[in-house]
């Protein structure tokens, strides 16, 4: 079990450890770092928990070596600069009104480990790690619950705070577990009240950008009643679907399986795989506007792409305040079926320009198709004969990655004797669209081009 991320932190911590002890105290790291190691993953950050000695005791100790910050005048949390350590004494944390942040926090040295692992929100967070003996401290059985792929509570203070459900749901789909039923269960019960914006987008962030079994962490949210809170979402669940193209079930269903194929491809590049996981999870959202059952039974949903658009428009909305983002994500929406319509009439260049154009990355859109194939199940993921035709294509006019950019611009005009006016908007876009028509593809080609439309247009 490696609990230090490297040998600077394990001196640093080792230190830390042994002038606690010299004081009498005892120091262990806490929380993910405790979870990480038992997992075989090596910590990224190393939080630490000093029981026995008091803050102005503390603050010697860590003033003779490092440099820190502190945060919290009456719990106290001391940030080492230059590591990715935080020190702190057990605290006690108590709900004082409405809203996330509404809590009375208080450093208690003499805390006991059950009173102070209490605060915590998951067993497999509240586990302890004596520094100087390697122990493992469990008052709430989390290693067991970890190696057993449970999420649970460690006790009914979860429920002061909200955001801990959708906690519960990206934890869900990290590390591919199951809650434990009176853990859904605690969680039906606790209402969203105010979360701030950027915390709910931050829970979202992690169930897209580290998800594994992303499939479990929307399930998760559907059984304890929390996608009431996303009306896009619970408009999904139970909207049916051709089971011939669909036999997994209802658009929520299909989606979830979608997001399980999205993460098995994700790039690493978190930019990237935001938004396009963010497409994949809206893709589908339009359905519910749009699904009509002929009276044999069929199954359809005609233009939920466009309709999708105002859908996802306001569940992004709800979770982020991010425009760039959203601007990127909901062209990708309303286009998710263009790449099939494109390939099924063998479109050419212009066509696929334009759609390069509209949605900015071809090669998005490629990855947003092929979740949608694979969200089938037990339809198995298959080659995409439609994305590799258009990557194709995209390659070979550059625009695999990019929007065809303009060749011509308003210096291009002054050149030829015009003066800015509100008219350079007009003649840009018209040659921006003879570009994308194919009309020309070099500088000096567009340069005959601006000659000949000025000539024509006077």
């Amino acid at each position: 079990m490696k609990i230090f991320p490297d040998s600077r932190t394990e001196k640093a911590c080792a230190y830390i450890a042994a002038e606690a002890e010299a004081l009498g105290g005892k120091a262990y790291c806490v929380g993910g770092c405790v979870r990480d190691a038992l997992l075989g993953e090596s910590p990224k950050d190393t939080d630490i928990e000093i029981y026995g000695v008091s803050a102005q005791n503390i603050e010697k100790i860590l003033s003779k070596k490092f440099r820190f910050e502190i945060v919290g005048k009456s719990f106290g949390v001391w940030i080492l600069k230059g590591y990715n350590i935080d020190v702190s004494m057990p605290r006690t944390e108590r709900k004082i009104g409405g809203g996330h942040k509404a809590f009375k926090i208080e450093g208690d040295p003499n805390l006991s480990f059950s009173e102070a692992c209490a605060r915590r929100d998951f067993t497999i967070n509240a586990m302890l790690y004596d520094i100087s003996s390697g122990e493992i401290i469990d008052v709430f059985n989390g290693r067991s619950d970890l190696f057993n792929h449970v999420l649970r509570h460690t006790s009914e203070r979860f429920s002061e705070d909200p955001l801990r459900v959708l906690r519960a749901m990206q934890f869900v789909a990290r590390f591919d577990m199951s809650p434990a039923p009176e853990t859904v269960e605690l969680c039906s019960k606790i209402q969203i009240e105010s979360l701030p914006g950027e915390r709910i987008f931050e829970e979202w962030k992690k169930l897209i950008l580290k998800g594994k079994k992303i499939s479990e962490g929307l399930f998760f949210l559907r059984d304890c009643g929390w996608i009431k809170y996303f009306p896009a979402l619970k408009a999904m669940d139970k909207c049916p679907q051709d089971p011939r193209w669909h036999p997994e079930g209802d658009v929520y269903t299909h989606t979830a399986y979608a997001m399980d194929c999205f993460a098995q491809n994700r790039t690493g590049i978190d930019e990237e795989d935001l938004i396009v996981g963010l497409a994949v999870l809206c893709h589908d959202m339009g359905k519910p506007k749009t699904t009509t059952v002929d009276s044999d039974g069929a199954i359809h949903s005609y233009g939920h792409d466009i309709a999708g658009v105002k859908c996802a428009g306001a569940f992004l909305s709800q979770i982020t305040r991010e425009k760039s983002l959203i601007d990127a994500v909901l062209p990708l929406v309303e286009r998710h079926m263009a790449i099939l319509d494109l390939y099924r009439s063998n479109a050419g260049d212009s066509a696929i320009r334009r759609l390069a154009n509209k949605v900015g990355r071809i090669d998005r859109l490629v990855r947003v198709d092929q979740a949608d194939r694979g969200g089938r199940p037990p339809i198995l993921p298959e080659a995409s004969p439609q994305g590799e035709w258009i990557l194709k294509k995209a390659e070979a006019l550059a625009i695999k990655d990019s929007a065809p950019k303009p060749i011509l611009l308003g210096r291009h005009l002054i050149e030829e004797g015009l003066a800015p006016s509100a008219e350079f908007g007009k003649i840009l876009d018209a040659c921006y669209e003879a570009q994308l028509d194919g009309a020309f593809f070099t500088l000096d080609e567009a340069k005959v081009f601006l000659k000949n439309f000025l000539g024509k247009n006077g």
